[in-house]
Formats: structure tokens, C-alpha cells, sequence
């Protein structure tokens, strides 16, 4: 019963990482299907530079999830750790967005090449959370302005009543 846990998280990982293969392989056959075969016509260079990029969008996010999944063990063979949890946000998340975005794109081109532009999408969002985690970095500036009558009285009843020392009423027998 010991390392259940690590046991299911292992079989979890692997049936993840089979059905994140299968969707890039299925993705790559449809296009394949329908761009070079299909509509070979308008098949050019510019086409092959596109497969060449969205394999790379596979294969490099697909190895990184890959590591995190494979599952450590102990001198004698015995289950350690059965991997990352794939369900779990964070960097894990973002390689299974960069992915799906992937697939996306590849198969929306087949229809128009404008669909590119959704790649626009991943360095957007990565320069928004540093936009953000620099943000957080910078001094603020003093966010306190002129403060009116009412709110002055109210914060000094406020701090003059947290200053009061707390009385608690027992009953005495």
C-alpha cells in the first residue's frame, strides 16, 4: 500500500504524456494530409519553414513535460516520486499551452495563412507576467493624497479604538 500515491501519479503521467503525443502526431498527419496533399498547388517554401517551426513548437515543450513526468526511483529500484503532477498550473500549464496553441495554429493554417499571427499570442502573454513581476520590483509612489475631513475623523476613531486595550467581560461565581 506504501507509494500508492507515487504508483497512480506514474500511470497518470504516462497515459498524459500518450495523449499529448497522439494529438501532436494527429495534428501533424491532418496537415500534412491536407497542405502537401490536398492542396499541394499552393504549397510553397514558406509552408515547409511553418512545419519546421510548429515541430519545434512541439518537440520542445513535449521534452520538458516529458522530464517532469518521468518518475524517480531508489538505488533498489523502488518508486520514489512518480513524476510532476501534469495538472498542476504554473510552467507545466504554460508548455500545455504552448502546445495546444501549436496544434491550433497548424491546423488553422490550412485554411489561411493569417491564422500565424495567433503565435503573436505566446510572447504577448510572457511579456504581460513581466511586465508584472517587474512592476511588483518598482518603487510606488505615494498613493495617499489629500485627505478629507470625514475619512481624517473616521481614521482616528478607527486607530484610537485599536489602541484601547481589549476588555473581556467573565462571569464570576
Amino acid at each position: 500500500m506504501a507509494n500508492q500515491g507515487a504508483k497512480k501519479r506514474k500511470e497518470e503521467n504516462a497515459r498524459h504524456m500518450k495523449t499529448l503525443l497522439r494529438v501532436i502526431i494527429a495534428s501533424n498527419a491532418v496537415y500534412f494530409v491536407l497542405r502537401m496533399v490536398v492542396f499541394y498547388s499552393s504549397f510553397t517554401w514558406k509552408h515547409w519553414a511553418g512545419l519546421i517551426l510548429t515541430s519545434l513548437a512541439y518537440v520542445i515543450p513535449y521534452q520538458q513535460l516529458a522530464a517532469m513526468a518521468q518518475p524517480s526511483y531508489s538505488g533498489d529500484g523502488d518508486l520514489l516520486d512518480g513524476g510532476f503532477d501534469m495538472s498542476t498550473g504554473g510552467m507545466c500549464g504554460y508548455l500545455h499551452d504552448v502546445i495546444y496553441i501549436t496544434c491550433f495554429v497548424q491546423l488553422s493554417s490550412i485554411i489561411s495563412e493569417k491564422f500565424w499571427y495567433i503565435y503573436l499570442v505566446i510572447p504577448g502573454f510572457a511579456a504581460y507576467q513581466l511586465f508584472g513581476l517587474i512592476k511588483g520590483f518598482m518603487p510606488q509612489g505615494s498613493e495617499e493624497g489629500e485627505e478629507d475631513d470625514k475619512t481624517r475623523k473616521k481614521r482616528e476613531k478607527m486607530e484610537k479604538r485599536a489602541s484601547r486595550g481589549k476588555f473581556v467581560k467573565t462571569r464570576t461565581r
